[in-house]
């Protein structure tokens, strides 16, 4: 057995997670794998070097064999293995070196290059480059795409690269160079045998260049419509309370059925092209074994070859016809992982589409001073959201959002926290406009609880480290009990047995109920202490009465940070030193709880239709 520290030793030449700056990948398949290929280029060198000794010395095996009959052709039976070793001791002693030791150190040298560094080291360096250019698009990248199709692009991209490339360095080029071999020792017995040998590789080539292509073809669209079949499965599984709570399981069905005919047309494509290449195959190799044995007998008779020769030449072609029925099924699994590939590379390749600006600076807040000026925006350039909006938000002051739905207040929002760039306008925080700023420091420097609050498939503890992922276990006490979370935390329990902080909270925290989650959101804002505090419908899940708690403890957050506030339960917000109101992408009134009951505008309409401290529906 191998040791375990060797293993280890090449396990670590490719690290999987190192950030290397190649910039954008291309979009272009090739160029895409080249993209990679050239971080390890000096591994796949040494594939290269493996290979091609790999098939030297299958080559010389059944020269071996063809070599043994003549030997033993040549030697009485009754003179044993003494006169076989006295005759031929040095040809038997080469042959069990070669098959013993160099054969073992070789084929040995090619399986760590391909299982101890490639897969483990380079798919996954792939597959992590990828995710990090992923993950850093901006949101309407994953809004308009099934996450569980990205998901599938990115994983597939390494492991397609990968066995891309060992196909083509290990198993072509072992078929290519046994090719060349085995045309080579056959002419050194009679020319007409090596020209059958080369007329057999012509054809295979006429075949080869007719079916690849269609195979590639249809290898890519069958490897879109995989990872279109996999979106709607995850999208039915992650959304599979809303399904059910509708009873849609038989639409739900219909939708995915759709999916997988969709998928399983693509698929007939592909494998009606692969059942004809193996059946062009097979009619080539029976011509071609026929004609090859046929001539080697016919020589064998007229005496130009000895019976030896006739089995080495027989075993030799045999071979060759099952490395070139392999060769076209290699080929065949190029294409499609060239397909696969192009597929990946097509979504991988998009450039950022909200990047930092390479000269961009980190935010610096000193007073927490906000300022809309002159404002436009749009999502779809035929409809404006926001419109020549201009408001001023003193450092420390707390400012709630309020109107109608389709105002425009989540994405005044968005704008802050520079989800979208503004169309025209700056947005300005303490001087320093937005858009030459990192978006990482700017959203480290602002809280934000939303009414949707959505937790990762993780402890309860990580989602709420998140805020403050260097806090103590002493400041994350503090900000759960701010919260007022310890109590249901310390009662969970997840399926797995892990309770408390280590409890996972499932998918998008379905394991927890809606004030269970705003809470957790809730202590990760007290975690991460940001001097800007933005709370969009922070406690529309709670009850009146932990609501009336919480409150309380946010007004202690607020203090000292300046504070944007959106709610329709009015009665959360009146408190606030100003409300702006909006209406159509624009301020219509702005004042005080007060100072708006007097004016008569949209502000009162919207308090006097409220019952209870709500909305009415039409205004929701």
């Amino acid at each position: 057995m191998i040791p375990k520290y060797i293993f280890q030793k090449f396990e670590a030449i490719i690290e999987p997670f190192e950030n290397v700056d190649n910039g954008l990948p291309p979009s272009n398949a090739s160029a895409f794998v080249w993209h990679y290929v050239r971080q390890a280029k000096w591994v796949f060198a040494g594939m290269v070097v493996f290979g091609g000794l790999v098939a030297l010395l299958e080559a010389a095996t059944f020269y071996f064999i063809g070599l043994i009959i003549d030997l033993l052709s040549g030697i009485e039976p009754s003179a044993g293995w003494r006169g076989l070793i006295e005759a031929h001791g040095f040809e038997l002693s080469l042959m069990l070196f070669v098959t013993l030791f160099l054969r073992v150190v070789v084929t040995t040298g090619g399986a760590i290059l391909e299982e101890q560094i490639i897969i483990p080291g380079f798919f996954n360096r792939v597959r992590w480059q990828a995710h990090r250019h992923i993950s850093r698009q901006n949101l309407p990248f994953f809004q308009d795409d099934f996450a569980g199709r990205i998901a599938t692009k990115v994983m597939q991209s390494g492991q397609a690269t990968g066995d891309l490339m060992i196909t083509a360095l290990q198993v072509v080029l072992f078929i290519v160079i046994y090719a060349i071999t085995t045309m080579s020792m056959v002419a050194s017995l009679d020319w007409q045998l090596s020209a059958l040998v080369g007329l057999w590789i012509v054809v295979f080539g006429c075949l080869a260049r007719y079916f690849v292509p269609r195979v590639r073809r249809s290898a890519r669209e069958m490897a879109e419509m995989g990872s279109m079949l996999n979106g709607r499965f995850t999208d039915s599984y992650a959304n599979i309370q809303t399904l059910k709570l509708f009873a849609t399981d038989e639409q739900n069905d219909h939708f995915l059925k759709d999916g997988i005919k969709t998928f399983i047309a693509s698929l007939i494509k592909f494998t009606r092209n692969i059942t004809a290449v193996r059946f062009s195959l097979s009619l080539l190799s029976g011509i071609m074994i026929s004609m090859i044995g046929a001539m080697s007998i016919d020589l064998w008779l007229s005496g130009s070859i000895t019976i030896g020769e006739v089995a080495f030449s027989l075993a030799l072609v045999l071979r060759l016809s099952l490395l070139l029925g392999r060769l076209m099924t290699q080929l065949n699994a190029l294409m499609r992982n060239y397909g696969t590939i192009q597929n990946s590379a097509e979504l991988i390749s998009k450039p950022i589409g909200l990047g930092d600006k390479d000269d961009a600076s980190e935010l610096s807040v000193t007073d927490a001073h906000i300022n809309f000026e002159d404002v436009c925006f749009n999502y779809q350039k035929s409809k404006s959201v926001i419109h020549d909006l201009s408001l001023d938000i003193k450092p420390g002051e707390k400012v709630g959002l309020v109107g109608p739905s389709g105002a425009g207040k989540s994405t005044l929002v968005n704008l802050l926290l520079r989800f979208y760039d503004v169309d025209s306008g700056t947005i300005k925080i303490d001087g320093q406009d937005l858009r030459d700023v990192t978006q990482s420091s700017l959203r480290s420097q602002i809280g934000v609880v939303t009414q949707d609050t959505a937790l990762l498939h993780r402890s309860i503890r990580d989602n709420i480290l998140f805020g403050n992922t260097n806090a103590s276990p002493d400041e994350l006490q503090h900000a759960i009990e701010r919260s007022q979370a310890s109590e249901f935390i310390s009662e969970l329990e997840d399926f797995k047995g892990r309770k408390g902080l280590d409890a996972f909270a499932g998918e998008r925290g379905v394991k927890l109920s809606g004030g269970q989650r705003q809470r957790i959101a809730i202590a990760r804002v007290v975690l991460k202490n940001a001097p800007i505090l933005i709370l969009d419908e922070a406690t529309s899940a709670l009850d009146s009465e932990v609501e009336a708690i919480i409150q309380t403890h946010l007004e202690k957050l607020m203090s000292g940070k300046t504070v944007i506030a959106i709610a329709h339960r009015l009665s959360t917000i009146a408190k606030l030193d100003r409300l702006v109101v909006l209406d159509g992408g624009c301020i219509v009134e702005q004042g005080s709880h007060d100072e708006l009951l007097l004016n008569k505008g949209l502000y009162t309409r919207l308090w006097e239709r409220q019952s209870g401290g709500f909305l009415a529906s039409e205004t929701l």
